[in-house]
Protein backbone atom coordinates (compact mmCIF):
# COMPACT_ATOMS: atom_id res chain seq x y z
CA UNK A 1 0.00 0.00 0.00
CA UNK A 2 1.75 3.45 -0.95
CA UNK A 3 0.04 6.99 -0.42
CA UNK A 4 0.24 7.38 -4.31
CA UNK A 5 -2.66 4.52 -4.59
CA UNK A 6 -4.40 5.89 -1.94
CA UNK A 7 -4.30 9.42 -4.26
CA UNK A 8 -5.36 7.65 -6.87
CA UNK A 9 -8.46 6.07 -4.53
CA UNK A 10 -9.10 9.31 -3.10
CA UNK A 11 -9.44 10.88 -7.30
CA UNK A 12 -11.58 7.98 -8.48
CA UNK A 13 -14.23 8.64 -5.16
CA UNK A 14 -14.24 11.94 -6.01
CA UNK A 15 -14.86 12.12 -10.10
CA UNK A 16 -16.90 8.51 -10.18
CA UNK A 17 -14.79 8.07 -13.23
CA UNK A 18 -11.20 6.60 -13.78
CA UNK A 19 -10.59 8.22 -17.09
CA UNK A 20 -11.38 12.26 -15.20
CA UNK A 21 -9.75 11.11 -11.96
CA UNK A 22 -6.59 9.98 -13.92
CA UNK A 23 -6.71 13.36 -15.81
CA UNK A 24 -6.51 14.45 -12.08
CA UNK A 25 -3.92 13.16 -10.78
CA UNK A 26 -1.78 13.32 -14.15
CA UNK A 27 -1.39 9.92 -14.95
CA UNK A 28 -2.66 7.44 -17.76
CA UNK A 29 -6.05 5.73 -17.27
CA UNK A 30 -4.51 2.28 -17.33
CA UNK A 31 -2.02 3.42 -14.86
CA UNK A 32 -4.48 5.15 -12.53
CA UNK A 33 -7.03 1.05 -12.77
CA UNK A 34 -3.66 -0.86 -12.81
CA UNK A 35 -2.70 0.90 -9.18
CA UNK A 36 -6.13 0.83 -7.35
CA UNK A 37 -6.33 -3.20 -8.54
CA UNK A 38 -3.20 -4.22 -7.09
CA UNK A 39 -4.30 -2.18 -3.84
CA UNK A 40 -7.86 -4.13 -3.79
CA UNK A 41 -6.07 -7.46 -4.67
CA UNK A 42 -3.84 -7.04 -1.68
CA UNK A 43 -6.08 -5.95 0.67
CA UNK A 44 -8.17 -8.64 -0.65
CA UNK A 45 -11.37 -6.42 -1.15
CA UNK A 46 -13.64 -4.41 -3.50
CA UNK A 47 -13.30 -0.47 -3.38
CA UNK A 48 -15.74 -0.01 -5.95
CA UNK A 49 -18.34 -1.13 -7.43
CA UNK A 50 -17.34 -0.62 -11.74
CA UNK A 51 -20.94 -1.87 -12.47
CA UNK A 52 -22.70 0.83 -11.26
CA UNK A 53 -22.62 4.13 -13.60
CA UNK A 54 -21.23 6.66 -12.72
CA UNK A 55 -19.12 4.13 -9.93
CA UNK A 56 -20.23 3.83 -6.78
CA UNK A 57 -17.80 3.14 -3.40
CA UNK A 58 -18.46 -0.60 -1.89
CA UNK A 59 -19.48 -0.27 1.60
CA UNK A 60 -15.87 -1.22 2.73
CA UNK A 61 -14.87 1.34 0.18
CA UNK A 62 -16.46 4.09 2.15
CA UNK A 63 -14.70 3.39 5.44
CA UNK A 64 -11.52 2.94 3.00
CA UNK A 65 -11.75 6.41 1.61
CA UNK A 66 -12.35 8.12 5.11
CA UNK A 67 -8.99 6.20 6.16
CA UNK A 68 -7.42 7.17 3.19
CA UNK A 69 -8.28 10.72 3.36
CA UNK A 70 -6.62 10.76 6.66
CA UNK A 71 -3.34 9.02 5.80
CA UNK A 72 -2.90 11.43 2.46
CA UNK A 73 -4.01 14.84 4.66
CA UNK A 74 -0.97 13.58 7.46
CA UNK A 75 1.43 13.24 4.76
CA UNK A 76 1.23 16.34 3.34
CA UNK A 77 1.37 17.71 6.59
CA UNK A 78 4.77 16.66 7.01
CA UNK A 79 5.78 18.68 4.00
CA UNK A 80 4.05 21.58 5.74
CA UNK A 81 6.26 20.80 9.04
CA UNK A 82 9.32 21.45 7.25
CA UNK A 83 7.98 24.55 5.23
CA UNK A 84 7.23 26.19 8.37
CA UNK A 85 10.76 24.89 9.95
CA UNK A 86 12.48 26.86 6.78
CA UNK A 87 9.91 30.22 7.25
CA UNK A 88 9.02 28.92 3.42
CA UNK A 89 5.78 31.04 2.41
CA UNK A 90 5.01 29.67 -0.76
CA UNK A 91 2.98 26.60 -3.15
CA UNK A 92 -0.34 26.22 -3.93
CA UNK A 93 -3.40 27.58 -1.78
CA UNK A 94 -7.09 27.13 -2.21
CA UNK A 95 -9.38 29.47 -0.71
CA UNK A 96 -13.14 29.86 -1.13
CA UNK A 97 -14.93 33.23 -0.99
CA UNK A 98 -19.01 33.88 -0.35
CA UNK A 99 -20.29 35.93 -3.02
CA UNK A 100 -21.22 38.85 -1.03
CA UNK A 101 -17.64 39.58 -0.12
CA UNK A 102 -15.34 38.56 -3.31
CA UNK A 103 -16.04 41.69 -5.21
CA UNK A 104 -15.20 44.15 -2.88
CA UNK A 105 -12.72 43.01 -0.52
CA UNK A 106 -10.40 40.72 -3.59
CA UNK A 107 -9.29 44.04 -5.00
CA UNK A 108 -8.50 45.32 -1.81
CA UNK A 109 -5.79 42.77 -0.81
CA UNK A 110 -5.17 40.46 -3.31
CA UNK A 111 -2.55 42.88 -5.21
CA UNK A 112 -0.56 43.41 -2.17
CA UNK A 113 -0.69 40.11 -1.23
CA UNK A 114 1.14 38.75 -4.49
CA UNK A 115 3.73 41.69 -4.16
CA UNK A 116 4.57 40.70 -0.91
CA UNK A 117 4.21 36.92 -0.75
CA UNK A 118 5.04 35.89 -4.47
CA UNK A 119 5.37 32.41 -4.27
CA UNK A 120 2.30 31.55 -3.06
CA UNK A 121 0.05 30.36 -6.04
CA UNK A 122 -3.49 31.07 -4.85
CA UNK A 123 -6.44 29.28 -6.59
CA UNK A 124 -9.53 31.30 -5.49
CA UNK A 125 -13.10 30.21 -5.98
CA UNK A 126 -16.64 32.35 -5.14
CA UNK A 127 -18.49 29.53 -3.99
CA UNK A 128 -21.65 29.93 -1.19
CA UNK A 129 -21.50 28.85 2.60
CA UNK A 130 -22.70 25.38 2.43
CA UNK A 131 -20.26 24.40 -0.02
CA UNK A 132 -17.58 26.23 1.18
CA UNK A 133 -17.93 24.60 4.56
CA UNK A 134 -18.01 20.83 2.28
CA UNK A 135 -15.18 21.72 0.83
CA UNK A 136 -13.22 22.80 3.94
CA UNK A 137 -14.54 19.25 5.20
CA UNK A 138 -13.16 17.19 2.49
CA UNK A 139 -9.91 19.32 2.20
CA UNK A 140 -10.70 20.70 -1.13
CA UNK A 141 -10.06 23.93 0.31
CA UNK A 142 -7.60 25.33 2.46
CA UNK A 143 -9.34 27.94 3.78
CA UNK A 144 -12.18 30.03 2.83
CA UNK A 145 -13.84 33.88 4.07
CA UNK A 146 -17.32 33.60 4.66
CA UNK A 147 -19.95 35.65 6.90
CA UNK A 148 -19.52 34.24 10.63
CA UNK A 149 -20.77 32.88 13.25
CA UNK A 150 -21.07 29.90 11.98
CA UNK A 151 -19.67 27.41 14.91
CA UNK A 152 -19.47 24.33 12.81
CA UNK A 153 -17.61 21.34 14.25
CA UNK A 154 -13.87 21.28 12.81
CA UNK A 155 -13.66 24.41 11.38
CA UNK A 156 -11.94 27.50 12.41
CA UNK A 157 -13.47 30.69 12.33
CA UNK A 158 -10.66 33.55 12.95
CA UNK A 159 -12.47 36.81 12.05
CA UNK A 160 -10.91 39.33 9.92
CA UNK A 161 -13.32 42.47 10.24
CA UNK A 162 -16.72 44.13 11.27
CA UNK A 163 -18.64 45.51 8.12
CA UNK A 164 -21.53 47.37 9.39
CA UNK A 165 -24.92 47.49 7.35
CA UNK A 166 -25.61 50.52 5.45
CA UNK A 167 -29.25 51.35 4.54
CA UNK A 168 -29.68 52.51 0.46
CA UNK A 169 -33.03 54.77 0.19
CA UNK A 170 -34.44 56.73 -2.17
CA UNK A 171 -36.45 59.68 -2.75
CA UNK A 172 -39.42 58.38 -2.68
CA UNK A 173 -39.01 55.93 0.16
CA UNK A 174 -40.93 56.48 3.81
CA UNK A 175 -37.49 56.57 5.47
CA UNK A 176 -35.70 58.84 2.64
CA UNK A 177 -35.61 61.93 5.39
CA UNK A 178 -34.69 59.83 8.51
CA UNK A 179 -31.40 61.10 9.75
CA UNK A 180 -30.52 58.34 12.01
CA UNK A 181 -31.78 55.06 11.29
CA UNK A 182 -32.65 52.23 14.11
CA UNK A 183 -33.30 48.66 13.42
CA UNK A 184 -37.21 48.86 14.28
CA UNK A 185 -37.66 51.01 11.55
CA UNK A 186 -36.84 48.30 9.05
CA UNK A 187 -39.83 46.61 7.50
CA UNK A 188 -39.33 43.28 4.67
CA UNK A 189 -41.92 44.07 3.17
CA UNK A 190 -40.81 46.71 1.29
CA UNK A 191 -36.83 45.54 1.44
CA UNK A 192 -35.30 44.19 -1.85
CA UNK A 193 -33.29 41.13 -0.88
CA UNK A 194 -30.79 39.16 -2.59
CA UNK A 195 -31.99 35.71 -3.53
CA UNK A 196 -31.60 32.33 -1.58
CA UNK A 197 -28.59 30.96 -0.60
CA UNK A 198 -26.94 34.21 -0.05
CA UNK A 199 -25.75 34.62 3.54
CA UNK A 200 -26.44 38.53 3.47
CA UNK A 201 -29.45 38.24 2.68
CA UNK A 202 -30.05 35.83 6.07
CA UNK A 203 -28.22 38.30 8.01
CA UNK A 204 -30.68 41.51 6.95
CA UNK A 205 -33.95 38.79 7.50
CA UNK A 206 -32.68 37.98 11.03
CA UNK A 207 -31.95 41.90 11.88
CA UNK A 208 -35.73 42.62 10.68
CA UNK A 209 -37.27 39.52 12.86
CA UNK A 210 -35.20 41.16 16.00
CA UNK A 211 -37.31 43.96 15.66
CA UNK A 212 -40.92 42.78 14.70
CA UNK A 213 -43.39 40.66 16.53
CA UNK A 214 -45.28 39.29 13.21
CA UNK A 215 -43.46 38.66 9.50
CA UNK A 216 -44.73 38.54 6.56
CA UNK A 217 -43.21 35.96 4.22
CA UNK A 218 -43.78 37.49 0.89
CA UNK A 219 -40.97 39.59 -0.45
CA UNK A 220 -41.82 42.32 -3.03
CA UNK A 221 -38.37 41.42 -5.46
CA UNK A 222 -35.19 39.39 -5.06
CA UNK A 223 -31.78 39.78 -6.61
CA UNK A 224 -28.67 37.92 -7.03
CA UNK A 225 -26.25 41.07 -6.85
CA UNK A 226 -26.03 44.56 -5.19
CA UNK A 227 -25.85 46.16 -8.03
CA UNK A 228 -29.24 45.26 -9.14
CA UNK A 229 -31.27 45.88 -5.81
CA UNK A 230 -29.56 49.05 -6.38
CA UNK A 231 -31.05 49.55 -9.89
CA UNK A 232 -34.43 48.60 -8.52
CA UNK A 233 -34.16 50.88 -5.71
CA UNK A 234 -33.65 53.62 -7.84
CA UNK A 235 -36.97 52.48 -10.08
CA UNK A 236 -38.54 53.05 -6.81
CA UNK A 237 -39.59 49.48 -5.79
CA UNK A 238 -38.36 49.89 -2.44
CA UNK A 239 -34.71 49.96 0.15
CA UNK A 240 -32.20 47.93 0.55
CA UNK A 241 -29.59 47.27 2.97
CA UNK A 242 -25.16 47.22 1.50
CA UNK A 243 -22.20 45.78 3.43
CA UNK A 244 -20.22 48.92 4.08
CA UNK A 245 -17.32 48.32 1.56
CA UNK A 246 -20.07 47.98 -1.22
CA UNK A 247 -20.91 51.36 -0.63
CA UNK A 248 -17.20 52.37 -1.91
CA UNK A 249 -18.45 51.62 -5.19
CA UNK A 250 -22.12 53.47 -5.20
CA UNK A 251 -21.85 56.36 -7.69
CA UNK A 252 -21.11 60.28 -6.09
CA UNK A 253 -24.71 60.96 -7.45
CA UNK A 254 -26.54 57.90 -5.56
CA UNK A 255 -24.39 58.68 -2.25
CA UNK A 256 -27.01 60.91 -0.79
CA UNK A 257 -29.16 57.35 -0.58
CA UNK A 258 -27.16 56.31 2.05
CA UNK A 259 -28.53 56.01 5.30
CA UNK A 260 -26.07 54.91 8.42
CA UNK A 261 -28.06 53.26 11.34
CA UNK A 262 -27.65 54.76 14.97
CA UNK A 263 -25.18 53.53 18.01
CA UNK A 264 -24.51 50.29 18.34
CA UNK A 265 -24.42 49.85 14.38
CA UNK A 266 -26.09 46.54 13.07
CA UNK A 267 -22.38 44.52 11.51
CA UNK A 268 -21.79 41.17 10.01
CA UNK A 269 -18.50 39.42 11.19
CA UNK A 270 -16.12 38.32 8.16
CA UNK A 271 -13.71 35.58 9.02
CA UNK A 272 -10.93 33.26 7.57
CA UNK A 273 -12.17 29.72 8.22
CA UNK A 274 -9.88 26.38 7.78
CA UNK A 275 -10.05 23.46 9.42
CA UNK A 276 -9.01 22.12 12.42
CA UNK A 277 -6.70 19.49 10.85
CA UNK A 278 -5.64 22.06 8.20
CA UNK A 279 -2.27 22.35 6.83
CA UNK A 280 -0.30 25.74 5.44
CA UNK A 281 -0.48 27.46 8.53
CA UNK A 282 2.33 30.02 8.08
CA UNK A 283 -0.19 31.47 4.94
CA UNK A 284 -3.22 31.26 6.65
CA UNK A 285 -1.40 33.49 9.19
CA UNK A 286 -0.17 36.03 6.71
CA UNK A 287 -3.37 36.22 4.84
CA UNK A 288 -5.38 37.27 7.98
CA UNK A 289 -2.47 39.79 8.94
CA UNK A 290 -2.76 41.29 4.99
CA UNK A 291 -6.34 41.38 4.96
CA UNK A 292 -7.15 42.38 8.50
CA UNK A 293 -4.80 45.40 8.25
CA UNK A 294 -6.11 46.47 4.77
CA UNK A 295 -9.93 46.29 5.40
CA UNK A 296 -9.38 48.28 9.03
CA UNK A 297 -7.84 51.38 7.20
CA UNK A 298 -11.36 51.17 4.72
CA UNK A 299 -13.78 50.72 7.24
CA UNK A 300 -13.70 54.14 9.02
CA UNK A 301 -16.62 52.74 11.46
CA UNK A 302 -13.87 50.71 13.14
CA UNK A 303 -14.38 53.34 16.00
CA UNK A 304 -18.03 53.14 16.18
CA UNK A 305 -20.13 50.35 18.69
CA UNK A 306 -21.31 48.16 16.46
CA UNK A 307 -23.37 44.77 17.13
CA UNK A 308 -22.81 41.54 15.36
CA UNK A 309 -24.77 38.65 15.10
CA UNK A 310 -21.71 37.21 17.22
CA UNK A 311 -21.79 39.51 20.22
CA UNK A 312 -25.95 39.15 19.87
CA UNK A 313 -25.21 35.83 20.65
CA UNK A 314 -22.88 35.95 23.65
CA UNK A 315 -24.99 38.94 25.13
CA UNK A 316 -27.73 36.67 25.67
Amino acid sequence: MTITQLKYVLAVAENKNFTKAAERVFVTQPTLSMQIQKLEDELDILIFDRGKKPIELTEIGKKIVDQARNIVNESNRITDIVDQQKGFIGGQFKIGVIPTVMPTLLPMFLKTFIKKYPKVKLKIEELPTETILAKLEDGHLDAAIAATPLQVDQIIERPLYYEPFVAYIPENHRLYGRKDLKNSDLDLNDMLLLEDGHCFRDGVINLCKAYRKEMDDHFSLESGSFETLIKLANEGLGMTLLPYLQTLEVKEIEKRYLHHFEKPVPAREVSLLYHKSGLKIQIIEVLKTTIAGIVKGAITFQNVDIISPRMEKNKN
